[in-house]
């Protein structure tokens, strides 16, 4: 039986250029791409409303998300962001449409599950929502909340202390890039163990090495990224680890998020700024 696969592209404000790119880079084949109307930034700074920038279009967007979701009923998204967010309204579908035995991959060096102190971005929070904890008013829109023992967290760096308590106090399994390069052992344990059918995976890009890939957040040119630790991973060992998934499990769900295509950005900057271009 020929499963229904979409993909959604869903330019959520700091990645929404980087969001249109992959869509176009992407091996083209029949699967439906389907646009999630999202405000464009207008260079206005986003008002933070109950500790999250933008909470008002961050919602609206997401239940956007739901309703295109919805009215296609796929078996499979793939999702093309914007920020990590853009992957609550696919995964927490794909949980419900697999009565509730859903596993889930997060690669990515950050965990997702709670608020940053001083970092007011809903994107710090949609692991968190998708386990039914992170922000009230988000994970009120995941029916069926996620199992902790069905999520394994890959290429975590260093976790902040709210982090290490959510992680413990749900039991949430995690390895860092340096332990997955001896092997897909402790995945392939969890997988077994477990014993679900389906998985999503979650790819936020800032995984990656930025000394090897560049078009991160991290490695905007001439400012110097402090704020949390980079990524390790090489892109060898992450394709990998996504092959080894597929043989492991049936992969219905992919979100890759945060592409920051700097070098594109920056000439679409000046290409916009070039009169002959704009006559």
């Amino acid at each position: 039986m020929t499963q229904k696969t979409i993909r959604l592209l869903m330019p959520q404000w700091q990645g929404g250029f980087g969001a249109e790119l992959l869509a176009w880079l992407a091996p083209d084949n029949n699967q439906p791409l389907i646009h999630v109307p999202v405000e464009a930034y207008d260079g206005t700074s986003l008002v933070s409303e109950n500790g999250i920038k933008g909470r008002a279009q961050l919602l609206q967007q997401l239940q956007a998300a739901q309703y295109i979701i919805q009215a296609h009923q796929p078996d499979r998204i793939v999702m093309f962001g914007g920020d990590c967010l853009v992957e609550q309204a696919p995964f927490a579908y794909l949980n419900e449409r697999y009565g509730g035995e859903l596993g889930l991959i997060w690669i990515d060096a950050h965990g997702d599950l709670v608020r940053y102190e001083g970092y007011d971005n809903g994107h710090t929070l949609p692991l968190g929502n998708l386990l039914g904890e992170g922000d009230p008013e988000f994970a009120k829109h995941v029916c069926v909340p996620l199992k902790p023992e069905h999520v394994f967290m890959a290429g975590l760096t260093t976790p902040t202390e709210k982090e290490t308590e959510v992680i413990q106090r749900l039991g949430i399994r995690t390895a860092g890039t340096e332990e997955l390069t001896h092997g897909m052992d402790l995945i392939k344990k969890w997988i077994k163990e477990t014993g679900f059918k389906h998985l999503a995976i979650h790819l936020d890009l800032d995984v990656l090495d930025p000394h090897m890939f560049r078009s991160l957040l991290f490695a905007k040119p001439g400012e110097p990224y402090v704020f949390s630790p980079a990524g390790t991973m090489q892109i060898p060992h992450l394709l990998h680890l996504i092959k080894e998934l597929s043989e492991e499990t049936d992969v219905v769900g992919l979100g890759i998020t945060e592409h920051m295509p700097w070098d594109a950005i920056n000439l679409k900057n000046l290409l916009g700024e070039i009169p002959i271009l704009n006559q």
